[in-house]
């Protein structure tokens, strides 16, 4: 009897585990799981990060939302396909995509420095790199940077700005990195680190509700371009995403989305 209550507990043991690592599978908002999705032709799965408002984050309501996420479902639709949300460690998009879990990286994605690296849709907004600091704290330009501990994302394009001006980066105290920007601002407010380094939209969007106590320095890293990213040779996904989203422009339909998000039409694609 012994043996056969031990053989139970075992077997709902396994049951156990076995549920907990299939809860543990990587799933899109809409419950489809990624790896699913990728043998459906009929999917079109977009990666991206969700802690980077206003392009991609969680809303209030708990739903995937932003700029691009409002882009890309537009564009699904008229591709005639389902579209499948899939937020990603943004220090691992590159294998994501080289595994074949997403489609595409959409989000606030800079092509500049990784033109190579990538199959590109043409560039569709511009973007800078900025700093943001307190208020109180003093800095007014980047030369005011010098000694003062500065942070960045791990692995995005304002840390690659900053190593790729090794002049200014020479002159911080320490250059660190984070998973995310949410991470960044309490850091920044907590007075953890003097400064953080970001796309500027993203910058406008964080300090937006902190009632003038963070601002971003006028003077600017570097200036960029984001477009739509695919794994290196998928040149047949990325002309029927470009195809619909030159439809987008040409119908107005950017123009609104952007205007929406931004207050005015970031769009640099030529109808």
């Amino acid at each position: 009897m012994k043996n056969v209550k031990r053989m139970m507990a075992l077997a709902m043991i396994l049951i156990m585990a076995t549920s907990m690592i299939a809860c543990s599978s990587k799933t899109g908002k809409d419950g489809k799981e990624a790896s699913d999705a990728k043998n459906d032709d009929n999917t079109f799965v977009v990666g991206f990060d969700q802690d980077f408002p206003p392009f991609g984050y969680v809303g209030d309501d708990g739903e995937f939302t932003g700029f691009d996420i409002e882009m890309a479902q537009e564009c699904a639709k008229r591709m005639g396909q389902e579209i499948v949300l899939q937020p990603i460690d943004w220090d691992a998009k590159d294998m994501e995509l080289e595994s074949g879990t997403i489609d595409c990286i959409w989000n606030g994605f800079t092509i500049n420095g990784r033109e190579d690296q990538y199959t590109w849709t043409d560039a569709y907004m511009d973007n800078s790199q900025v700093v943001v600091v307190r208020a109180d704290s003093g800095i007014k330009t980047l030369a005011d940077l010098k000694g003062k501990n500065v942070e960045v994302q791990k692995e995005s394009s304002a840390q690659s700005a900053i190593e790729d001006n090794e002049e200014l980066m020479k002159t911080f105290g320490e250059l660190r990195t984070v998973g995310e920007y949410n991470t960044a601002i309490m850091d920044l407010e907590s007075g953890a680190v003097d400064a953080i380094a970001m796309d500027i939209f993203v910058a406008k969007d964080q300090i937006a509700d902190k009632d003038g106590e963070l601002i971003i320095l006028d003077e600017q890293i570097s200036t960029e371009q984001y477009a739509i990213g695919f794994k290196k040779g998928n040149t047949e996904l990325r002309d029927q995403v470009q195809a619909t989203l030159m439809e987008m422009v040409k119908d107005g339909t950017f123009a609104k989305i952007s205007d929406k998000w931004f207050g005015m039409d970031v769009c640099i694609l030529e109808p």
